[in-house]
């Protein structure tokens, strides 16, 4: 599978240039700050162009050894994209909520899979004969989990690298990741979040999930 190519110019017209009002931004940034136009910070996107690249090559090079990918944001303008970002390309995503110890405990997480299923397979079985109020209480339940873990039941196990849009709504995954050593890729609100909080890679971007389907 060859690399993803891009350009300035279509990271222009999804205006991943834009920052925010310079009053809301962190000191931390500045490097990747290219200046301020009407009252709002402009990203240097000579900055953001090789550490994208970077990044796309470190997911190319994990899907080349038979990775995981588990694709993470949850903000709702993300939602739907990031879902079938992951799922065209046959991998992983959690869409909704971040649920605490979604990586660090497994076990647990599997056991929720487990019983999803159960659930699906009662509902798609009409000889289990069960009455309206139990076939309501289950569907709630299904789709409960669905939408908590529907994009990780296949996955079988920890990710190998976690790709993030917006590392200050995600600061639980990225604890998480930090914790079992994983590497992240993470769009970030530039003027807003810290390098720190990223491990490996930082595509210093704001408004990114335009780009995310390039």
């Amino acid at each position: 599978m060859a690399i993803p190519t891009f350009t300035m110019r279509q990271m222009l017209e999804a205006g991943i240039h834009f920052g925010h009002h310079p009053r809301r931004w962190n000191p931390r940034m500045e490097p990747y700050l290219f200046g301020v136009r009407n009252n709002v910070h402009v990203i240097n996107l000579e900055k953001t162009v090789p550490m994208l690249e970077e990044a796309l090559k470190a997911v190319h090079d994990v899907v080349t050894k038979g990775g995981r990918v588990l694709f993470v944001g949850t903000k709702p303008q993300a939602s739907a994209v990031i879902a079938e970002a992951a799922s065209r390309c046959g991998q992983y995503y959690v869409n909704h909520r971040w649920l605490g110890g979604m990586m660090t405990n497994w076990k647990t997480v599997s056991r929720s899979i487990k019983r999803l299923g159960e659930y699906e397979e009662a509902l798609n079985n009409p000889e289990k004969g069960l009455t309206k109020k139990e076939i309501l209480q289950l569907t709630r339940e299904r789709e409960k989990l669905e939408r908590a873990i529907g994009g990780i039941r296949e996955m079988g196990g920890v990710p190998s690298i976690l790709v993030i849009i917006d590392t200050n709504k995600e600061l639980t995954a990225i604890k998480e990741a930090r914790k079992l050593g994983l590497p992240i890729v993470a769009w970030s609100t530039v003027t807003l979040t810290r390098p720190k909080s990223i491990i490996r890679f930082l595509a210093t971007m704001t408004h990114c999930v335009l780009f995310v389907l390039l």
